[in-house]
C-alpha cells in the first residue's frame, strides 16, 4: 500500500509536509511529487491516469490559488483523491482554494480537509488504507487512542 502526495508548488511542501510525516508515523509507503495542474499538465495527465497502475492506493493533492489539482486529479484517477487547500501568496484568505477543492462536480469526488490541514489528509489516508489492512488500522486504532489519552492528562491537569 502507497500514498501519493503530490503538491502543485514546492511552496506548498511545508503544508504537506505534515501528511508525509503522519504517513511515515503510519509506516505507509509514501511517494511524493510536485505536479502542477497548469504548468505540467502532460505530467498531470500521466500521474492521475497511471498512479493505480504503479500501486498507489490514495492520493493527497494539495494547491492553493485557483487549487485545480486535486479536482483534474480525480476527473482522471479511479483511486481516492484527497484535497489539502493550500492558503497561498496569492490566496484570498485561502477562500478560492478551499472552494476549488470542495465544489466538485458529480461523479468527481474528492474528500476535502480543512484549509492547511495536510495532517488530517494524512491520517485520513490512514484510515482508508486500515479499512483493508489490519496492521495499518491497528496502529489508527493506536493513534486515536493516544489523542483520548491526551485529552484525559489535560482534563485532570486542570482540575488539580
Amino acid at each position: 500500500m502507497k500514498v501519493a502526495v503530490i503538491m502543485g508548488s514546492i511552496s506548498d511542501m511545508p503544508i504537506m509536509q505534515e501528511a508525509i510525516d503522519i504517513l511515515k508515523a503510519f509506516d505507509i509507503e509514501t511517494e511524493v511529487d510536485i505536479v502542477s495542474a497548469h504548468r505540467t499538465p502532460e505530467k498531470l495527465f500521466d500521474f492521475s491516469k497511471n498512479a493505480h497502475l504503479r500501486g498507489i492506493s490514495v492520493i493527497i493533492a494539495g494547491a492553493g490559488g485557483a487549487a485545480h489539482l486535486p479536482g483534474m486529479v480525480a476527473s482522471m484517477s479511479p483511486l481516492p483523491v484527497i484535497g489539502v487547500p493550500v492558503k497561498s501568496s496569492n490566496s484570498i484568505d485561502g477562500w478560492d482554494s478551499i472552494l476549488s477543492i470542495l465544489q466538485m462536480p458529480s461523479g468527481v469526488p474528492v474528500a476535502t480537509v480543512a484549509l492547511n490541514g495536510a495532517k488530517n489528509a494524512g491520517i485520513l489516508a490512514a484510515q482508508i488504507i486500515g479499512s483493508h489492512n489490519k496492521n495499518i488500522l491497528d496502529r489508527v486504532v493506536l493513534y486515536k487512542t493516544g489523542l483520548k489519552e491526551a485529552v484525559i492528562i489535560a482534563s485532570a491537569s486542570i482540575q488539580k
